[in-house]
């Protein structure tokens, strides 16, 4: 089956047909660094992460462009509330963005620009459009000039009178048309001149959409693939990218536009006003960053996904499902002294695959793979021959980790998930260990009514054993 997506930009689904055969360039709106990313980011950061995972399981060549706004009114206001030079708040949310990404499993992409490194091209992009009529300076600003590129509208599909219903000059602003938007901002009195540049039309810094423009072009070309990014960028962010690129090419900029599904917190749009705004390090604060992957990956990327704690536990025990057959997968395979590799299991990749060829529909590829996990548990309870046993955990490895789940050792995911469900209920884990040894020491007294006591006041607090000849492990119960 060939790769389908839903492309924005005719509204319907269409097979992915790159430019050159085999390889596919894509360009998504990465993150305006003024804050932590949250999990509206989160959301986009894992849909694309899996989608380029995917292509390239697949066979696909793939340049994958994500960038950093590292340069916007938010930063320079957030900076001088903090009393900081934007470009060192940037930088260090940066940083942090790059912690939450990795806890998330979500790897860094090709090339990760920064508006700030690429004002040059930003520049020559503005004084293409000034130079074709499609763009004026007007008092150190340069505007876009909305009327002068007719097909305006196509990708969210609005008309320039219902825009100019809702359109008006701000205060300061030197539009000719309401409907214009800004290509390049005057330098304000008292910014820092680590926000400034010099350019043709004076002292200033490039506007928001001007960016991804000039960058997707210098590391893509001027017709690219796919260009991703939230559904909130729509419009007017990727409206604009369009008009921009294409009045000062004279070509497409993307051939498919993909957008991510918003987030609601308890079937309430995500708001700091409303006092239930996520961020990803809130969250791993008590949470295993693959189970908040796992339960973006359970919905599909188009479709909104509303968060919640009980939709985020179910998500962290069918992760742990996982690791603990992987486990167990292996024990059996010990136990047997097994030691061949065989290939993975066409059905299930093939059945994957067609999931994923499906406009990257993960909620199915990951009920697949779970389906394959209660498959391998099976054929070990009914004890089935080695082979057939490391087939299935070879086919369910390797399809997990093309969604970017269960990439950890077993024990080692089993160790960091039981610390975090114990902070979860305020459990302390050295407690648990005492009485796991004070267990121990009974058994061993053959004082098996204190030993039993033990289990069960342990188990009062939430906290399961499990003993096995090598030992007793323990978890907290969700």
């Amino acid at each position: 089956m060939p790769q389908r997506v839903w492309n924005t930009l005719t509204d319907r689904k269409e097979e992915l047909v790159p430019l050159e055969p085999g390889r596919a360039g894509i360009y998504v709106c990465g993150i305006t660094v003024y804050d932590v990313s949250h999990v509206g980011h989160a959301r986009f950061l894992v849909a694309f992460d899996a989608a380029v995972r995917f292509l390239r399981w697949a066979g696909w060549k793939v340049t994958y462009v994500r960038n950093w706004t590292d340069v916007d009114d938010k930063i320079i206001r957030r900076a001088a509330e903090r009393g900081q030079d934007p470009k060192a708040l940037a930088e260090g949310y940066i940083a942090a963005c790059r912690e939450d990404f990795q806890a998330l499993s979500v790897l860094p992409a090709d090339v990760e620009p920064r508006a700030t490194d690429h004002v040059p091209e930003m520049q020559k992009l503005i004084a293409q459009l000034i130079e074709r009529g499609n763009a004026y300076a007007a008092g150190g600003d340069v505007y876009f000039a909305v009327r002068s590129y007719p097909p305006y509208g196509k990708l969210s599909k609005r008309n320039l009178d219902d825009l100019l219903s809702g359109a008006r000059v701000e205060p300061g602003e030197r539009k000719r048309d309401p409907l214009d938007f800004a290509l390049w901002k005057a330098a304000k009195p008292g910014e820092p001149a680590s926000v400034t540049w010099e350019s043709p039309w004076g002292p200033g810094r490039p506007g928001w959409h001007i960016e991804c423009s000039a960058m997707s072009q210098k590391y893509l070309g001027t017709s690219f693939d796919v260009h991703g990014g939230g559904k909130d960028l729509v419009f007017p962010h990727h409206e604009n990218e369009i008009a921009q690129s294409e009045a000062a090419s004279g070509q497409p900029l993307a051939r498919f536009w993909l957008h991510n599904g918003f987030v609601t917190i308890d079937a309430e749009k995500m708001s700091k006003s409303l006092g239930n705004f996520r961020t990803i390090r809130d969250l791993l604060q008590h949470w295993d960053g693959e189970s908040l992957r796992a339960f973006l990956l359970s919905t599909h990327y188009r479709h909104p996904i509303n968060f919640t704690e009980s939709a985020l536990a179910d998500a962290d025990r069918r992760v742990e499902y996982f690791y603990e057959s992987l486990a167990k997968g292996a024990a059996y395979l010990r136990q047997k002294k097994f030691s061949g590799e065989p290939e993975p299991l066409a059905e299930p990749l093939a059945e994957f695959r067609a999931a994923m060829e499906d406009d990257f529909n993960s909620a199915d590829a990951l009920a697949r793979v779970e389906h394959l996990y209660a498959r391998l548990n099976a054929r070990i309870d009914a004890k089935a021959p080695p082979a057939e046993v490391a087939a299935l955990l070879r086919t369910a490895r390797e399809l997990s980790q093309v969604l970017g789940l269960s990439l950890r050792a077993p024990e080692e995911a089993v160790r960091s998930r039981r610390q975090l469900a114990a902070r979860r209920k305020n459990i302390d884990p050295a407690w648990v260990e005492e009485r796991i040894a004070a267990r121990v020491a009974a058994r061993k007294a053959k004082d098996f009514s204190q030993a039993d006591r033990i289990r069960d006041e342990v188990n009062g607090r939430g906290v399961e054993l499990r003993d096995s000849p090598g030992g007793t492990e323990w978890r907290v119960l969700l």
